[in-house]
């Protein structure tokens, strides 16, 4: 039989299991941030403990790891202050003639449909920086955001 056809067992043909990739540029997060991560590593470490299977223990521990090395590498940030757009404000401005709120937060907090924007993206970026009153640049539009509040 040719070994084209030899087939030795089911694992030769499964998708290898990638590490949960991390972001690129520091791991900054708010105050709130560390405890997420610590909350998940907790969670994590039980559920490995409740498990049986294989395939379900191994995907747990990938994604510990991910977690640890979050842990590890997590720059806590402290609370924003002043009249400039910082890293854990809460911006409130108007776009396209509506008014929105963002949160500016680490990676890991980010939930784009809570409004908690990560700090690398492109919106967050815009907003950084900018005082109530101000118009900023954004999407290739001059003066396309008005910035009406900052909050804690």
């Amino acid at each position: 039989m040719s070994v084209a056809f030899r087939r030795d067992g089911d694992e030769e043909h499964l998708e290898p299991k990638f590490e949960v990739p991390i972001p690129p540029g520091p791991n900054l997060v708010t105050v709130e941030g560390r405890a997420l991560i610590d909350e998940r590593i907790a969670a994590l470490e039980a559920l490995i403990t409740d498990l049986s299977e294989e395939t379900p223990i191994n995907a747990a521990k990938r994604d510990l790891r991910y977690w640890r090395k979050r842990l590890a590498t997590a720059e806590v940030q402290p609370a924003p202050s002043g009249d400039r757009a910082m890293f854990g404000h809460r911006v409130r401005f108007a776009l396209n003639g509506k008014e929105r709120e963002v949160h500016i937060v680490g990676h890991d907090e980010a939930d784009p449909a809570r409004g908690a924007l990560a700090f690398t993206a492109p919106l967050a970026r815009a907003l950084l920086g900018a005082e109530v009153g101000d118009f900023v640049d954004f999407n290739g539009r001059e003066e396309a955001i008005e910035v009406l509040g900052l909050d804690v």
